[in-house]
């Protein structure tokens, strides 16, 4: 998908890059595919904010996406391509054998028309859908489970994959963007090739109202603030630790809860280098 920019006639124009959707579906989404969805909006039962800088944008629906894949060994034709306002990734509309209608993520380097399959064994093509222990080592896949049935939860936004390192003892051998290598149970389904829209990376939002359409509501740095307001409040740069408005700290604090799963871990994410 190509990038738009626009000549500066105004500030906001100067720096704006965003996708060229020329060849998404320009009308309505499948009515019972959707629904509506009011969201918390970073506040809580009483109404107080408890995550900060985010506010309801612009009015969308919600698409149904198949994580699941579960309608084994029946061919599904691919109808077109949307733009799906919740995601990062364009999703696909796919006509089922049945005549069944769901939408998927759309991966990179697939057609319109094209026949997609889940299952046990299946070809290794752009789409296809099959467990792990189905999969040749060095292959990269999207949509990978995390647990057997439940559905894809690893590698769901664009440009994203994992590639598949090894099969061992009932379980498959996972490396991940970040460089953290993992493994998950070998009876994981997962979907063959990257996640579309590779240059979602490049856009350049340009002007803080189109920020306020996406449910970003403005932040302002603690050490603009006075002492009252914020730990950084009234002083110059340095000295302290970076935290929170309530004195957590911010930077270099380990956020992993679920230590339960550390077992399935097999090397950390890399850490950054800077020259």
């Amino acid at each position: 998908m190509a990038l738009k920019s626009y000549k500066p006639y105004t500030k906001s124009s100067r720096g704006t890059i965003i996708l060229e959707r020329a060849s998404l579906w320009k009308g309505k989404p499948i009515k019972k595919l959707t629904s509506g969805l009011r969201g918390s909006v970073g506040r809580n039962n009483n109404g107080h904010i408890t995550s900060r800088h985010r506010s309801m944008g612009h009015k969308k629906k919600y698409r149904f996406i198949d994580f699941k894949r579960d309608k084994f060994d029946m061919a599904a034709t691919i109808k077109r391509f949307e733009y799906d306002p919740y995601r990062t990734s364009n999703i696909m509309l796919v006509e089922y054998e049945d005549k069944s209608l769901s939408y998927m993520i759309a991966p990179e380097d697939i057609k319109i028309g094209s026949k997609i399959y889940s299952g046990r064994k299946k070809d290794i093509e752009v789409g296809n859908c099959m467990p792990l222990i189905d999969i040749p080592p060095a292959t990269l896949v999207h949509n990978v489970e995390m647990t057997p049935g439940k559905g894809g939860q690893i590698a769901r936004s664009a440009g994203s994959s994992v590639q598949i390192m090894s099969h061992d003892q009932g379980y498959t051998i996972l490396r991940l963007a970040s460089g953290e290598v993992r493994k998950v149970q070998s009876l994981c389904k997962a979907t063959i090739g990257t996640v579309s829209n590779l240059d979602q990376k490049n856009i350049k939002i340009g002007k803080a109202g189109r920020s306020r359409w996406l449910g970003v509501r403005p932040s302002v740095r603690g050490i603009a603030m006075n002492p009252v307001d914020h730990p950084h409040g009234g002083r110059t740069n340095g000295g302290r630790h970076p935290v929170t408005p309530w004195g957590l700290k911010t930077k270099g604090k380990k956020t992993r809860k679920n230590k339960r799963t550390n077992k399935f871990i097999l090397s950390r994410k890399k850490k950054r280098t800077v020259n």
